[in-house]
């Protein structure tokens, strides 16, 4: 009797986590990636110890931290670099006992094609539509090229613009962040750029972090709001960039300074309305083509990697393929939510100008220790079932409070 078959749609992080779990889990897989190849692009992210957690619960060990730096510090400063906050990571990672690790995205990359070694994967395959065959319950995939795939399971981990997500809920509009995002990886060394840091520098309605990739390699990153209009067609340059963070910290400046112009990357910031069903039938969806969130919590990869997980268990053995889905989708449903809500409000308390800014820092700075650890505990712990309320709950948005973005906390990349 052969295996049943999953294709899966997109070969990002969560795709290729699929791909590698759904194999572990007893299926044939084929990926099929619209790119001609894979490279991924010049920048860094932080796998934390919920997304590392759940690779080993998947019996995946990528050695990510072999391949990256194993996080140790995290501060928050002001533009100039006076410290506003040291936040407790390291503290709660001793007590998970699984580290989070700071890796650029060609190295989680190599790391998970390792994983899926052996697993067919069509380069130049642009998924366009697919259809459900009721009796037998298989799925076709239609490719732009004319070619057909077929199987019991259609994963879309095909993005953003997810061409899975389209049939299934029609066209949708995106929501900007109200700011422009830079970004960059360089080599770096400077007396405060320090193995395993993160640094996050906050101005007004502008930030900046440098993030330790290992090797003296930096990832940084910076912010600016700027309406759409100009953040989705930005045509400035390193110059541009200069200016925006004249007279900010030293490392800073320094960072900006020794990066290539053309190593530095622009990226509109958006996401979307939060989508409450993501299947029907044997086709259901997973990362970002699911659940796109602004990236201010770090967890756009983690949440992509725990939907894997999750996914390939509950397809594990499952008679019922679409009972199967359903079930995956209702136990992710809650955590994502809870994720895309706080990613976004947090960048826009992140993001304060003017008189809104002292107000951020003095919220961070006076946050009790206790309610700080909790909430950034509830991110970093992978959940069980019977865990998800309490995790959607430390995420959710209070709207009776002034400071509710305050409930949330910055986390790596």
């Amino acid at each position: 009797m052969s295996r049943r078959k999953a294709l899966v749609v997109g070969a990002g992080i969560g795709g290729l986590t699929a791909a590698a779990a759904l194999r572990h889990a007893g299926w044939d897989v084929e990926v099929h990636e619209r790119a001609t190849e894979l490279r991924a692009a010049g920048s860094g992210l932080s796998v934390m110890s919920n997304a590392i957690a759940a690779l080993e619960s998947a019996g995946l060990d990528l050695k990510l931290a072999e391949r990256g730096e194993v996080l140790r510090s995290y501060h928050v400063r002001t533009a100039r670099g006076r410290l506003i906050r040291e936040f407790p990571f390291p503290s709660i990672i001793r007590r998970l006992g699984v580290p989070s690790v700071l890796i650029t995205r060609s190295a989680l990359q190599e790391a998970l094609l390792e994983a899926a070694e052996g697993i067919r994967l069509h380069l130049g395959s642009a998924a366009e539509d697919f259809s459900v065959d009721e009796a037998s319950g298989q799925v076709t995939v239609r490719f732009a090229d004319g070619r057909e795939a077929h199987g019991d399971v259609l994963v879309g981990a095909d993005g953003f613009n997810s061409a899975v997500r389209r049939q299934m809920v029609g066209p949708e509009d995106s929501r900007d962040s109200g700011y422009l995002v830079w970004l960059a990886l360089t080599p770096f060394r400077h007396p405060r750029f320090t193995p395993g840091s993160v640094t996050h520098y906050w101005g007004s309605g502008q930030r900046f972090g440098l993030v330790d990739m290992g090797g003296g390699l930096l990832y940084w990153w910076g912010t600016k709001n700027m309406p759409a209009s100009r953040s989705h067609d930005w045509k400035g340059g390193k110059a541009e960039v200069a200016r925006a963070f004249a007279g900010w910290a030293d490392e800073v400046r320094q960072a900006i300074e020794v990066t290539p112009e053309e190593s530095i990357l622009a990226v509109p910031s958006r996401d979307r309305m939060f989508l409450e069903r993501w299947g029907r039938g044997p086709v259901t969806l997973l990362g970002d083509a699911a659940h796109p969130m602004l990236t201010s919590l770090g967890q756009g990869s983690g949440m992509a990697i725990e939907d894997a997980v999750v996914l390939a268990r509950c397809l594990r053995g499952s008679g019922d393929v679409p009972a199967a889905l359903r079930a995956y989708e209702d136990e992710r449903r809650e955590r994502t939510r809870g994720m895309v809500a706080a990613s976004r409000s947090i960048s826009e308390f992140e993001q304060s100008e003017n008189v809104r800014r002292p107000i951020r820092d003095a919220y961070f700075r006076f946050l009790p220790t206790r309610k700080l650890t909790a909430i950034l505990e509830g991110s970093l712990t992978f959940p069980t079932t019977s865990e998800q309320p309490a995790v959607a709950a430390a995420h959710s948005v209070n709207s009776e409070n002034s400071t509710k973005e305050g409930d949330h906390v910055p986390q790596a990349g």
